[in-house]
């Protein structure tokens, strides 16, 4: 800031110059020059006039009357001396300087989006700080809000800006991105890491779950192929393995995500806390083999659970559940095809989900569903671990749940730990 402060000093400096030099300096003039050349005129034009009168026999003796003009213009010429105006006062001036610092910052003041700019700063500053909270690095485990998840992209894609060489950084910006829905930002900082550095597995993994989440069938089958590359250089790859099921329930190609979720629950043994989240999937593709039915809803590839709004958590722990009744708004248009998200977030609003599952659209509403640890995102945190948390619900129409644009949504009040709550969706994106 310290520079741009003194780039618009310079700039205002540059404009009062332009103002005061000529104001100051003048302009040179010359009375006398000026009285010369008009003699020099007049004697031109009296020699003509005498010449015309000579022709018509007017004049007797032309020679005395030209000797006579000639002798009155040597007469009349005088000692050239130049001089200089400088009638400036300060009263002229001051004025105009104020008038011009003015108008400058003025200006900048009401289009120069100067709050925006010192915002900016400010997160570039917060950078170091919001990497640290992101990777649970602080001391008080505080969570991001959507401000801060805001803040650390705006920060993050600056540096990138200024250093785009870097894999890692752009890997980074690609899964703020997915845990903001941002798609074309995911993306863009995916292909961006994989362009840098195409053998990076953490890279591979990365952009492969951005293509699967748009939903493009060219850019399913690049990501089967990076997930396939990343098999083959370690078969013992959970991640790509989770996302080679989804690829395969997605393409209702059961027998083949029972395949992957078997091996899945080999590899993390029956001790994992993942363990009964796979056994379940495993279920439901067998169900659909046995039943031969092609209509489904496949799992999230973020690890979304699909499950019945309540028949299943009927026997959970109270003490370690939330109950929540959802209603639609009258003024909500359902679509055609999609699903319902319900999420549990912290309560200070952070975006990330700490547990989440995906009904069908079909489901009637007014809904209640009971969500325990088994919905839970990740292992490291489990919705018990929430002593309050607000509940999200969403509309997705497209089945890209990385994208918000037109779905309805709506969200309950905090609600406790074991509490219920209930809310209505009749808000839109």
């Amino acid at each position: 800031m310290t520079l741009f402060w003194i780039l618009t000093a310079v700039l205002v400096l540059i404009s009062i110059a332009i103002f005061v030099i000529p104001m100051y300096v003048g302009k040179e003039y010359d009375d006398e020059a000026s009285r010369d050349e008009l003699n020099k005129a007049f004697f031109k034009d009296r020699i003509h006039e005498l010449e015309e009168e000579s022709q018509e026999g007017l004049v007797a003796s032309q020679k005395d009357m030209v000797a006579d003009l000639q002798q009155t213009l040597l007469d009349d010429l005088p000692v050239t001396e130049k001089k200089q105006a400088t009638h400036v006062s300060p009263a002229m001036v001051v004025p105009g300087l104020i008038l011009i610092v003015g108008i400058c910052y003025g200006v900048y003041g009401a289009v120069g989006s100067s709050a925006k700019v010192e915002a900016w700063h400010q997160a570039v500053n917060r950078l170091p700080e919001l990497t640290q909270r992101l990777m649970g690095d602080n001391a008080a485990n505080e969570p991001l809000s959507d401000q801060d998840m805001s803040d650390l992209t705006l920060a993050l894609r600056t540096k990138l800006h200024k250093d785009g060489d870097d894999p890692m950084g752009w890997l980074l910006l690609g899964r703020i991105a997915i845990a903001n829905r941002d798609g074309a930002t995911a993306e863009m900082a995916m292909k961006r890491a994989y362009d840098l550095n195409p053998v990076d597995t953490a890279i591979r993994l990365g952009y492969a779950q951005t293509l699967m989440l748009s939903g493009k069938p060219g850019q399913s089958d690049l990501a089967r192929q990076l997930l396939r590359q990343v098999i083959k250089s370690d078969h013992t790859n959970v991640q790509a393995l989770s996302l080679l099921a989804f690829d395969a329930f997605e393409q209702k190609n059961y027998q083949q995500a029972v395949d992957y979720w078997t091996m899945m629950k080999t590899l993390i043994g029956p001790d994992d806390s993942r363990t009964p989240m796979l056994t379940r999937s495993i279920e439901r593709a067998k169900m659909r083999i046995a039943d031969g039915d092609g209509s489904t809803v496949a799992p999230d590839p973020t690890a979304i659970d699909e499950t019945t709004p309540q028949s299943e958590t009927q026997n959970a722990d109270t003490a370690k559940q939330v109950t929540a009744t959802i209603a639609l708004g009258k003024n909500v248009v359902l679509p055609k095809q999609g699903n319902i998200i319900i999420s549990v977030h912290d309560a200070d609003g952070s975006p990330m989900p700490i547990a989440a599952v995906k009904l069908p659209l079909s489901t009637k509403f007014p809904l209640t569903i009971t969500l325990t640890d088994k919905d839970s995102m990740i292992p490291q945190r489990q919705l018990s671990s929430l002593s309050e948390m607000i509940i999200k619900a969403r509309v997705d129409s497209d089945g890209n749940v990385m994208t918000k644009k037109g779905d309805w949504y709506g969200q309950s009040s905090q609600t406790p730990l074991g509490g219920e709550t209930a809310f209505v969706i009749n808000k839109q994106y």
